[in-house]
């Protein structure tokens, strides 16, 4: 499947069916994330049970501490 993350074509394993298996994919399960599916920022309680379709767009936002 092709996801449009960020503003770039990816394309992710089949076993990426959901956006928890996709910020698994990255490594980004255990970070503090805001995701957005074509326009609609998907709450944390429904990451494993949000699908995701061929051609969605994905914003994915995560936090990075530095000084």
């Amino acid at each position: 499947m092709t996801l449009v993350i960020n503003g770039e074509a990816v394309a992710v394993p089949d076993e990426v069916k959901t956006v928890g298996d996709l910020l698994a994919h990255f490594r980004l399960e255990n970070k503090l994330c805001i995701v957005e599916v074509n326009v609609r920022i998907i709450q944390k309680h429904e990451y494993e049970t949000k699908a995701l379709c061929d051609g969605d767009r994905v914003e994915i936002v995560h936090f990075v501490g530095g000084g």
